[in-house]
């Protein structure tokens, strides 16, 4: 979605300091796409044993909105890097897309109208290229604490795009 409002403007790391990353990274190690399931280092900071392996994090949002939510003006505007970024991975096969925005981000920057492929947690759509796009609610603190998104249910999507990948 957009940088954290707590630990990824102050660490560089998307998903840090706060809830999100307590999700995100261990589940990104329980599937292999990273080193270590601690996105930070004992002293708050970037942990440098922090190595993704077929795995990039970026944001449909570049800056860091007012109330933490951002506007459909900002993603917009911010869509060309998303667009730039993603065109970039030329052996691109996957993509998750936290929460909805993300979704729509991600679909705006392949030219699709986001009305044609609904967002879902654990939905997967085809991209025009071949480009897996699967989605899940946004692992913040709201939707874990209400009980929209649990552990596993967020894990089942990372354990569906890596077998996917290893088809």
């Amino acid at each position: 979605m957009a940088p954290g409002e707590k630990g990824a403007n102050r660490t560089g790391r998307p998903f840090t300091g706060d809830v999100a990353g307590e999700l995100l990274y261990p589940a990104l190690y329980r599937f292999g796409f990273a080193a270590v399931p601690e996105p930070l280092a004992s002293d708050g900071w970037a942990n440098p044993a922090m190595i993704l392996a077929d795995c990039r994090i970026t944001n449909a949002v570049r800056c860091l909105p007012p109330a933490n939510k951002p506007t459909i003006v900002e993603i917009r505007q911010c869509n060309a890097h998303l667009q730039a970024e993603l065109a970039a991975m030329p052996r691109l096969r996957a993509i998750v897309a936290l929460g909805a925005i993300a979704h729509q981000g991600v679909l705006r920057a392949y030219g699709i109208k986001p009305r044609t492929m609904t967002f879902g947690h654990h939905v997967q759509h085809l991209l025009p290229d071949g480009t897996a796009l699967f989605d899940s609610y946004h692992c913040s603190g709201y939707n874990w604490r209400t009980g929209r998104l649990s552990r596993e249910s967020f894990e089942a999507v990372f354990a569906g795009v890596r077998a996917f990948l290893d088809q």
